[in-house]
């Protein structure tokens, strides 16, 4: 069984990625847009482009990671030799150079893909390490509730603070540019700090070695099919929240307003989009502690059929909320709290169901690919980000809504009808049908628990065989060398 100390390592790894990966999918579309100055339809292409790149080169990595031999082990030493090049290349992103805007979009292209590489090469085998944290179904799915647990944490302080950071630096006299860059550089320092605490704290204790050429692991990654039904689930799970995040910022600034207030139990405060985030990730939080009672009580599979369904009922209830008020305004805050819950239990459950894929992978076509099966998760993340990153953009812009120019005030722009029913629709409707789509696919998938418990089971059996194997013949080899 492993420690608390571990737990909390693990969490670590997260807190840091997703500080960074929430405020590229809540707020680089509006910086690209609205502060660094290129179009939406540049936007678009830039994020479709450069998260497919990104999603790509996830099974490269893995393949490169399950192939990795050190003493730290196969996955944990990429948390020390890459978390530097992350937080450098976190600052270059939001790094506005004074050029045209052709040079400009080669800047965002450059950086953008250098980004999401590095990203690649540190939160690939990071994801790997549950696979060979803990051999014990139930106890992956408690690492990965940390895991997200604290991923939503870093989110909170990122998004809340995010706002607060920019207008801070802001105040000093720097430009809208210079203001982003420098919220960006204290974010990247907190990262760059708790990804060496998560290879101090943590450990690989099982040694998945497969003799399997790089060919046979992709050949018995591409027949898996709850591999395949998994990664459309997630997919789609992801595309959920890409979609309703990167429309926040522009629905406050067109809908809610700069300058709306909500009162609570008496209490009046400024309602804007990282207040609205904000208290988004500690429902997460909430979630994610709810998550492993649920799963252990239900089991995976229909308590991710039960949140599909309550995020498609609440999704549209959301469509009802009135802007122009504080009964209004509530609702909207209510109803992200719960929508938020509901993703935070379907967080930590998609990890753990990618390691029992793992394992089925492992029993069925004795391959141990771990890091090519959890790449697989990062990609379907990246998939849908880049989908639904560059969809906002496009249907944002089809519907004729108006760019903001060298930093103009939100009263300054009066957005047309088209525009505001699309933003609606990005924040009701649109996820909902996600939601159904996703709840399709995971009834079809055939990891039940019952299922689960017999393949770890078995796989605990073939696993110690092994290991006898091996020491019977290193004590063989041991004994000719003394009797030679």
């Amino acid at each position: 069984m492993a420690n608390l100390k571990e737990k909390i390592g693990y969490g670590f790894g997260d807190m840091a990625s997703s500080m960074f990966w929430k405020v590229f999918s809540y707020y680089l579309p509006f910086f690209y847009a609205n502060v660094f100055g290129i179009s939406l339809v540049d936007t678009g292409i830039l994020l479709l482009v450069t998260r497919i790149w990104d999603a790509v080169s996830d099974p490269m990595m893995g393949a490169i990671a399950d192939r990795t031999r050190t003493r730290w082990g196969k996955y944990r030493p990429y948390l020390l030799w890459v978390a530097a090049p992350f937080s450098i290349c976190g600052i270059l992103l939001f790094t506005t150079p004074d050029w045209g805007y052709a040079a400009k979009l080669v800047w965002a292209y450059v950086t953008y893909i250098l980004m999401m590489t590095v990203y690649t090469g540190i939160n690939v085998p990071y994801g790997a390490m549950l696979g060979v944290m803990t051999e014990d179904s139930q106890e992956k799915t408690v690492f990965s509730s940390f895991r997200m647990f604290f991923a939503y944490g870093g989110s909170f302080i990122a998004l809340f603070a995010w706002d607060p950071l920019c207008s801070m630096f802001a105040g000093t006299g720097m430009s809208p540019q210079s203001s982003w860059q420098a919220a960006m550089i204290v974010i990247a320092v907190c990262c760059f700090v708790l990804f060496l605490l998560c290879f101090k704290m943590t450990r690989e204790t099982l040694n998945t070695v497969s003799d399997a050429s790089l060919g046979k692991d992709l050949k018995a990654l591409v027949t898996n099919k709850p591999w395949w039904l998994l990664n459309g689930a997630s997919l789609c799970f992801n595309l959920f929240n890409t979609v309703r995040g990167a429309t926040v910022a522009f629905f406050f600034a067109d809908i809610i307003g700069g300058e709306q207030h909500v009162v609570v139990f008496g209490l009046s405060m400024l309602f804007y989009s990282g207040l609205f985030l904000g208290v988004g990730e500690v429902a997460n939080m909430l979630g994610v502690a709810l998550a492993v009672p649920i799963t252990k009580r239900l089991g995976k599979k229909p308590t991710f059929i039960m949140v599909d369904a309550l995020l498609i009922v609440f999704s549209i209830v959301f469509f009802t909320c009135a802007p122009s008020s504080n009964a209004g305004l509530l609702l909207m805050l209510l109803l992200q709290v719960v929508i938020s819950v509901l993703t935070g239990v379907m967080s930590p459950l998609v990890w753990s169901m990618y390691a029992d894929v793992s394992d089925y992978s492992e029993l069925k076509y004795r391959t141990a690919s771990t890091g090519l099966i959890f790449s697989s998760a990062s990609m379907a993340q990246k998939f849908g980000g880049a989908i639904g990153g560059a969809a906002v953009m496009w249907l944002l812009h089809g519907c004729g809504y108006i760019e903001r120019k060298d930093g103009m005030d939100i009263s300054a722009v009066v957005q047309p009808e088209s525009a505001i029913s699309c933003l609606w629709a990005l924040m009701t409707f649109i996820p909902a049908g996600v939601a159904l789509l996703s709840m399709i696919i995971v009834w079809l998938y055939p990891l039940t628990t019952e299922r689960v418990n017999d393949i770890v089971a078995e796989l605990s059996r073939t696993r110690r065989g092994a290991a006898a194997v091996a020491e019977a013949a290193q004590e063989a080899a041991d004994a000719e060398k003394v009797n030679d």
